[in-house]
């Protein structure tokens, strides 16, 4: 029995890998940038692109855009921008090891995400942070000061 198993295992594992690795022809921008793991649903990487966080070879993108490999994307997400060029496509989230390997951060946008990071470390560091928590009347105070306005 346990001969059996094992061959079974042997002939079932390829059909799964080569149907995981399925080229694909082409993927709609929203699609391509979930399987990347650049946002967490589909449904923030259409947001993203409709208020214009992202763009295509330099140009505007909408979510049914369809993506080729080689086209370089700019994308911001908070306080960073990412530029990427496209190295495979894929319509399918897998592990972030495998989704890593969909794109290449170009080593201009590594370097200035490096030293906005460090900039933002080093003005932290300045910044004289509380104690604790606020006790009861400074939250008072603090109250006072929010609703009073400019």
């Amino acid at each position: 029995m346990a001969g059996l198993a094992i061959g079974r295992a042997a002939t079932i594992m390829p059909a799964m890998m080569t149907s995981r690795a399925k080229p694909v022809d082409d993927v709609r921008a929203d699609v391509w940038l979930w399987a990347a793991r650049l946002f967490k649903t589909r449904s923030l990487a259409k947001q993203a692109i409709e208020g214009g966080k992202v763009e295509v070879n330099g140009g505007g993108c909408k979510a049914a855009k369809t993506l080729h490999v080689a086209d370089r994307l700019c994308i911001s997400r908070g306080g960073e921008r990412l530029e990427i060029e496209l190295l495979l496509l894929s319509s399918r989230r897998g592990p972030a090891a495998e989704a890593s390997l969909l794109y290449r951060e170009t080593d201009a946008s590594r370097a200035r995400r490096d030293a906005e990071r460090e900039r933002r470390r080093l003005t932290g560091a300045a910044f004289d942070h509380p104690a604790g928590r606020p006790d009861k009347q400074a939250r008072r105070r603090l109250r006072r000061l929010k609703s009073s306005g400019p």
